[in-house]
């Protein structure tokens, strides 16, 4: 048997005290024992070396479209100092149903946001808050996260009024909830809570409707003072798959942004400027 030396059995006693800090256990009435997430986890070194997320309210700015006018089904902002956008279905008069007009200033507000390099994440929510049915409740699955006011109703209604989903809205649904949940969610096309909602993990969290926006702007908050890149490539390496060959290439995109900013990738076009044939030798060939 290989004898383990004093610092090594240290090194794992400190480990195991960590995992131990972030777990507790909870007793069932079998008396059966589990083990759960520890709320005090959040009293980690990385929490007391980099502190809590702010909670001061965010200042918004409201933003117009290509011509400098207002939009009717949308509203557009971006947090001034912060890098969080948020767009907003404004049509709370048809219960936030989009039509082919909110669909064009949904696009243009993306894609400004996406090309706006101080934006790091965007909040897409709605006017009213309530219900996510529907063609809305495709687009909160699609989202690379949800939460979810404790009042929220989800569901499809595909079925009972002679339309579907065949695309984003069947596949996502099925990777969320699992074959047999999606099939019954637009089988029967019936309306779920918030609280099974997030049970059968079709939202991420569920709080008091009074709290949604703070809630969100907290998640916001911690998103972004996380590596951008190690985001960027996480989300594309987690789209790859149900995004296809356009996936892939998104991914190797990002690969490609990455290597470029390497002394090896820059070696290439270094040697060419300079007429020379290139020195990859002194580069490691990695296992």
């Amino acid at each position: 048997m290989a004898q383990v030396s004093e610092k090594e059995l240290n090194s794992m006693r400190r480990r195991a005290a960590t995992v131990a800090n972030h777990l507790v256990p909870v007793i069932s009435s079998s008396d059966c024992q589990y083990i759960v997430l520890n709320d005090a986890s959040m009293n980690d070194s990385y929490h007391r070396i980099h502190g809590e997320v702010p909670t001061h309210k965010v200042v918004w700015r409201n933003e117009c479209d290509e011509s400098g006018k207002k939009f009717t089904d949308i509203i557009y902002k971006k947090a001034v100092g912060e890098g969080i956008a948020k767009i907003t279905i404004n049509r709370p008069e048809r219960r936030n149903a989009f039509r082919p007009q909110t669909i064009k200033e949904l696009i243009w507000a993306f894609n400004d946001a996406r090309d706006d390099s101080s934006i790091g994440v965007i909040i897409l929510t709605g006017q009213v808050a309530g219900y996510a049915v529907g063609g809305g409740h495709v687009l909160h699955m699609v989202c690379d996260l949800t939460i979810a006011a404790d009042n929220a109703i989800f569901g499809q209604t595909g079925p009972k009024v002679g339309s579907f989903d065949a695309g984003y809205g069947s596949s996502i649904m099925s990777r969320l909830v699992g074959p047999k949940k999606a099939r019954e969610m637009w089988f029967l096309a019936r309306l779920y809570t918030a609280a099974e909602a997030e049970k059968m993990g079709l939202v991420n969290t569920v709080v008091p409707l009074e709290n949604l926006e703070s809630e969100t702007i907290k998640w916001c908050r911690e998103i972004l003072r996380n590596s951008p890149t190690a985001i960027r490539v996480l989300k594309s390496a987690l789209n790859a798959v149900d995004d296809g060959h356009t996936g892939l290439q998104a991914l190797g995109g990002d690969a490609t942004l990455l290597f470029y900013g390497t002394e090896e990738g820059n070696e290439g076009k270094t040697a060419y400027v300079d007429r020379r044939p290139p020195d990859f030798s002194k580069f490691p060939r990695r296992p």
